[in-house]
């Protein structure tokens, strides 16, 4: 008996493999702050950043840093990014006392 290697996968091996309808969608963002940036500037620079861009759009943002920052954004729910937020973010970052701004393109956070 032979195995079949192309077999269709139901739905709950998709959410569980988060694949197909289930496949997350985001990307890599990365920043510096300019040396005359103070510790509370950041602060709120960053709040602002969550504020404005990633709440609104119901992203979520993980990083770290100080005054050179990473992070992943993706959306909060399963779901794909796209390139609207990735312009969204780069217009933030475009107006603010940063430099080195670079948002990667968009790939599959689980199997990128």
């Amino acid at each position: 008996m032979a195995i079949k290697t192309n077999a269709k996968r139901n739905t709950r091996i998709h959410k569980k493999l988060r694949t197909g309808a289930f496949q997350e969608l985001g990307f890599d963002l990365f920043w510096t702050f300019k040396p005359e940036v103070s510790e509370p500037q950041i602060d709120a620079i960053v709040d602002q950043f969550i504020n404005e861009v990633v709440e609104p759009a119901k992203l979520g943002f993980s990083g770290s840093g100080h005054k050179a920052w990473e992070g992943l954004i993706c959306t909060q729910n399963i779901g794909k990014c796209n390139d609207d937020h990735r312009a969204a973010v780069e217009a933030f970052f475009a107006t603010q006392p940063v430099t080195d701004v670079k948002v990667t393109e968009l790939y599959d956070i689980w199997w990128g």
